[in-house]
Order: C-alpha cells, then structure tokens, then sequence
C-alpha cells in the first residue's frame, strides 16, 4: 500500500470514530433522576447557541490571528482589570514563563500593557490596552448584529417570554456566582452594562 493510501485510511478511520463517538456522547440519557426533564433539552439548547454566539465574534478575532487563548486573556483582563503575571498564568493553568510569551506576543500587538509595580518591581501587572478593549467591542458587534437577526426571525407574541427568562437567568447566575457557598469562579468586580 503507498504511504498516501495508508494515511487517508488513517485520516478517514479517525473521522468515522469521532463523528461515532460525538453522535453516542450526544444520544446517553442523563443518569440523574432528581432533575426535571426539561433541564437536559434546555442545557443541549443553552449551549449549541452559546457556541454559535461565541463563534460569530471569535471568527474575526482568529482572521486576525489572535487566538481563543489570547482571547480569553483579553476577556478576563476587561472583566477583573489588571492582573499580576502569576495570577494570569495560574487562571490560565500554565507556566509563568508561557503566560509571558503569550503576554509578549499580545503586548507587540498593542492588546495589553504591562507595568511594574513600583514598591516591589519584581511583581508585573498587566492591563488591557484601548486596543484589546476595541477589539473585543468589535467582537461583540457582530454578535450582537447576528442576535438582532435572530431575534428578529422569532414571532413577536414571544419576544416578552423570552426577555423575563433571560432576565430570570441572568440574576440567577449572578446569584450562583455571588453566593459564598458556590465552587464557581467568582467575579468580584462584576460590572453591569
């Protein structure tokens, strides 16, 4: 068999197991019988839109060669504000000395800005920059462009269900992430818009 043939053998066999394993992950019944039914459609449904709504601005930002995890960078900068080096590298989950390199790459493209701290130079903190803000605002233009579309192809007589759920939502996750007792990440500095 040539070197060619081998590989797409290898190529489609590889395929066929991942679309078999997504297709099984997606059809296991939840093994929770406390749970109401609905919770499970709702989650399923939650996230495809989620991922579509996440893609639409991430797919602009990648063209421009910024990656999801300069992207997360820059997220959580705008969310938290400034942040020493250590504390980025251990959200990230990674080494000081790796979060740096992604730091250099992000500073070379004006996204962020670093700064020592003046009583102990050895603590760098670092910000987003007006760039990296305008960035992801240009991020969030297209998704919010794309959700008006799709808001608009919903039948009117709905449109105020679905803003009291979103609105029930919202506060109970912010609940969720406030709540002392919670192991979810927290936000201390939550900003409203």
């Amino acid at each position: 068999m040539s070197t060619n043939r081998i590989e797409l053998t290898l190529h489609v066999d590889t395929m066929v197991r991942v679309h078999m394993i997504v297709r099984v992950t997606r059809t296991i019944e939840p093994t929770r019988t406390d749970a109401d039914p609905r919770t499970d459609t709702i989650l399923a449904d939650f996230r495809a839109t989620m991922t579509e709504h996440k893609c639409v601005g991430s797919e602009r930002l990648l063209r421009h060669g910024i990656s999801m995890t300069q992207l997360h960078i820059l997220h959580m900068l705008e969310r938290h504000g400034q942040m020493p080096m250590s504390r980025l590298a251990d959200v990230l989950d990674v080494s000081v000395s790796n979060a740096t390199g992604l730091v250099d790459r992000m500073e070379e493209r004006g996204l962020v800005a670093r700064t020592r701290v003046p009583e102990d130079r050895r603590v760098v903190l670092v910000e987003i920059s007006p760039a990296g803000v305008s960035m992801l605002g240009d991020a969030e233009s297209l998704r919010d462009d794309m959700m008006r579309r799709v808001l608009a192809r919903i039948d009117a007589t709905h449109m105020a269900d679905i803003a009291c759920a979103m609105a029930d939502l919202r506060t109970a996750v912010e609940a969720e992430v406030t709540d002392p007792g919670s192991t979810i990440h927290a936000h201390p500095h939550t900003r409203r818009d």
